[in-house]
């Protein structure tokens, strides 16, 4: 019970806009609604152990806190962050006295992606014999940062990022709450929300500084943003932002979608990625999506890379922006990386196969004697220089790993083909 001081501190007005019940969480309607997997749980009143994977600021901790009160639970919270072996140890003692007592434990856990291995696996005995109802929180994918024991055990539920909806709801709360209007113009207030970036809890935070403010007349976009401090776009250079945008800058560049690709590409500049990380991720590219279909693309992001490590930020981005645009806009092949490990493979299959003696050579006279470099024709003194002899191993047939696409410059690279398969036919047929 809260004593008679801690009742009249001052509260953040996140905390006084906190749900009361399930209800009143906003954006989550897919986990929380009657069709929901969450809400049918709660229906059924058998709640599993979980674990919450969502952005911040997306109600993760309140749903906790409200699924405790709905399963008459004792609520206990932890922080992996802040959190050790002895602090678990605690809580379990306390939950098995408690399910003596009759009563079950949910145990909250924040950033459960923060235990390691060996504390996570110290959840698994009493998680699975009911002595707590586990709900994890993490921003990160679980796939990744949690053991495959402890994810077998629970549920894991996605909680989408709030949208423009959500936050205006919670704009009209704080309102409510403070009984008159944030003091912005229409214009101020949308930039309020895309400024929020889906973060509930950093959007209520904003507006309480702004309530703060007592400001004779509205502000307008400018005006805010000279209120408030810019967010900075949620990405984490080492975790799953990481990989989801630079997944994205090179689905789009594949798909020839040169405005999306940009964006992407801004997208993690403003997150703070190193520019020569995409750099160096844009020759990767080069290589294996556009290929010898424009030869070209290879020389562009090399010269793009040498140009920002000559200029530095922000004047040598420019130059990294060129190859991106390059790229989404030339002709695509993976040919030549189909080809390659295609014969990486056969090469593992079937790596102790000599060369024909015909092509090597003989420096010595024993290997002249064991008929090193016998019947070995110079293709130049060939017609179209071009000898049409067998190169692979003895014993093993003929392989075609490259196949040119007829795009680009790969179209005229076929003819070629095309041609020296034509005249390697005629030639055998006239041995």
């Amino acid at each position: 019970m809260a004593s008679l001081f801690e009742s009249q501190a001052p509260r953040p007005l996140a905390d006084l806009l906190r749900p009361r019940s399930l209800g009143e969480v906003v954006g989550q309607e897919h986990l929380l609604g009657p069709e929901g997997p969450i809400g049918r749980m709660v229906a059924n009143g058998r709640l599993v152990s979980m674990i919450l994977w969502g952005p911040p600021g997306c109600g993760k901790t309140t749903i906790a806190r409200l699924l405790a009160e709905v399963g008459d639970l004792a609520f206990e919270p932890l922080s992996a962050v802040f959190s050790g072996v002895a602090d678990l140890r605690k809580v379990f003692d306390k939950a098995k006295d408690r399910r003596r007592m009759g009563q079950g434990t949910l145990l909250f856990v924040d950033e459960i992606h923060r235990f390691n291995r060996a504390q996570q696996d110290g959840f698994l005995p009493y998680v699975e014999d009911g002595t707590v109802v586990l709900i994890g929180a993490t921003t990160e994918n679980p796939s990744f940062e949690l053991n495959g024991a402890l994810l077998s055990r629970c549920q894991v539920y996605v909680l989408n990022r709030l949208d423009d909806v959500a936050l205006g709801g919670l704009l009209q709360r704080a309102e409510a709450e403070m009984q008159r209007p944030l003091p912005l113009d229409d214009e101020a207030r949308a930039a309020l929300v895309a400024l929020a970036d889906g973060d509930g809890r950093y959007l209520l935070n904003l507006c309480e500084a702004l309530f703060a403010l007592h400001l004779p007349a509205p502000l307008d976009s400018a005006g805010l943003l000279k209120q408030v401090q810019k967010r900075r776009p949620l990405y984490d250079k080492s975790q799953e932002g990481h990989y989801n945008l630079i997944s994205a800058l090179h689905k789009s560049l594949r798909g020839s979608d040169c405005d999306a690709a940009l964006y992407w590409f801004a997208r993690m500049l403003e997150g703070g990625e190193d520019p020569t990380y995409i750099a160096r991720r844009l020759v990767r590219f080069a290589v294996e999506d556009v290929g010898l279909a424009d030869p070209e693309a290879l020389h562009q992001t090399l010269a793009a890379w040498d140009v920002y490590e000559r200029l530095g930020s922000p004047e040598g981005e420019l130059a990294i922006a060129q190859a991106v645009i390059y790229l989404a806009t030339a002709p695509k092949s993976n040919a030549a990386y189909t080809a390659y490990n295609d014969a990486r493979r056969v090469a593992g299959e079937t790596g102790s196969l000599m060369p024909p003696k015909h092509i090597l050579n003989a420096p010595t006279r024993l290997m002249k004697q064991l008929g090193y470099g016998k019947g070995y024709a110079y293709d130049h003194d060939a017609p179209d220089a071009f000898s049409g002899q067998d190169y692979f191993p003895e014993g093993m047939a003929r392989r075609e790993f490259y196949q040119p696409v007829e795009r680009g410059f790969e179209r005229e690279v076929k003819k070629r083909l095309d041609y020296w398969s034509k005249l390697r036919s005629e030639r055998k047929r006239g041995e």
